[in-house]
């Protein structure tokens, strides 16, 4: 008798033990991060969850099973962190919905034979700069030091080719800067889509780059009002960024402009061909 349902009884067990494979099998594939970060809402109430702790975002939306040896919670709880304050900070500091950010590109760059033309193209559809200073960390002090800035010549709409930036007095690039206002800040082609879609390397000469010498000076109290519009407009964010760090507006007052933009050479600017040239 026990014989005759010995096949049954095995059968059973393989069925139990698939269909538990195949629970543990869906989970994971429910829980794929391009699922997730495809359709993340980065509102301000879930933004936390992502910015904080990313393996509390799992616990949220799939909690753990007994398989891993944890208790079984129910999915419609929210596990939230442990510091609702960091939570809301973060997602205060980091999230913003993309729609606020203007879209910041030109078709195509002009002709390059129109240097200062090209100058004022890079500068204006540039968000970002490498700015060099000479460096007032000990261990390298008096040595060139570089470091990332978002930057803006003013709001797509209304360029002026002299750069704002906003800037904490905690970053080391600020102290190098009291000590020594002198600075250059570089920008790349590269940084766009032209060089990509001609397949110029970065360091190609036809894939212009420019460089800005010139003196970091504050922001004077009657130019406030425009370098906020400047930076705001093309880097929302920064409108959240902790006061406690004492941010503050700077711009470069220009010395030299120096482009590479194609083969043969570069140029030097004048300052007022600059000035005058639009990158419209």
């Amino acid at each position: 008798m026990k014989a005759r349902y010995f096949p049954l009884a095995v059968f059973a067990n393989v069925l139990c033990l698939s269909l538990s494979y195949t629970l543990r099998s869906s989970v994971s594939w429910v829980v794929s991060s391009n699922d997730v970060v495809e359709d993340a809402d980065l509102s301000d109430e879930v933004a936390p969850a992502l910015l904080v702790d990313s393996a509390g975002l799992w616990k949220q939306a799939y909690p753990s099973s007994n398989v891993l040896g944890d208790s079984v919670e129910s999915p419609g709880e929210l596990v939230k962190p442990d510091n609702e304050n960091v939570a809301q900070i973060s997602s205060r500091l980091f999230s913003y919905r993309l729609e606020k950010v203007k879209k910041s590109g030109s078709s195509s760059p002009p002709p390059h034979q129109e240097t200062a033309r090209t100058a004022r193209y890079i500068a204006h559809y540039s968000d970002w700069g490498h700015l060099s200073t000479i460096s007032t960390q000990d261990k390298i002090k008096g040595l060139p030091f570089g470091n990332i800035f978002s930057v803006s010549d003013g709001p797509l709409d209304n360029s002026t080719g002299v750069i704002y930036f906003y800037v904490t007095p905690m970053d080391n690039t600020v102290s190098d800067l009291k000590s020594n206002p002198y600075t250059s800040l570089t920008f790349s082609e590269a940084e766009g889509e032209f060089c990509r879609q001609m397949v110029y390397d970065p360091e190609d000469p036809r894939c212009a780059r420019l460089t800005l010498t010139g003196k970091m000076v504050e922001v004077a109290p009657e130019e406030l009002i425009f370098a906020k519009e400047a930076m705001f407009s093309r880097h929302p964010v920064m409108a959240k960024w902790p006061v406690g760090h004492k941010w503050f507006f700077m711009k470069l007052e220009l010395i030299q402009v120096w482009l590479q933009d194609w083969i043969g050479g570069i140029s030097l600017i004048p300052l007022e061909d600059y000035f005058k040239a639009t990158p419209f």
